[in-house]
């Protein structure tokens, strides 16, 4: 397959293809004598593996840990499972970050009036030391 017909199959963009082989998370892959990458159905395999693994909140060195350990049939799954909780808790952690920026957004915008006057708490609150708690 050329890269385009392998993007398209695995979902992963040509620029992202090319970006995991400059880094190594994927082998480079064989030339054609005309000179086009030739990708063969284990690297469909692999770039759906990775494709998923992004899905799912893992960044790169994460996911070539995950590569090594898929390729590893001799690994704990315990390995595994420590990489894949220890990556849930960092989403947990940023989607309390995200609700807490959320709900500071939601306070300034209550507090303001939407009117035509130039008092604006939403500016004040940006430019203040300390945004409005949640809630308030």
């Amino acid at each position: 397959m050329k890269i385009g017909q392998i993007s398209s199959a695995s979902g992963v963009s040509q620029r992202m293809i090319r970006h995991y082989e400059k880094i190594g998370l994927i082998p480079q892959a064989a030339r054609r004598e005309s000179g086009y990458r030739d990708y063969d159905e284990r690297d469909l395999h692999t770039l759906h593996f990775i494709g998923r693994a992004r899905d799912v909140g893992f960044g790169i060195e994460d996911i070539r840990q995950l590569l090594e350990l898929w390729q590893d049939r001799s690994r704990s799954s315990a390995d595994v499972k420590a990489l894949a909780l220890f990556r849930a808790e960092e989403l947990g952690r940023k989607a309390r970050q995200l609700e807490q920026m959320r709900a500071t957004l939601q306070g300034l915008a209550d507090a303001c009036s939407g009117d035509d006057l130039p008092d604006c708490p939403i500016l004040a609150g940006l430019e203040s030391e300390e945004l409005m708690p949640k809630g308030a």
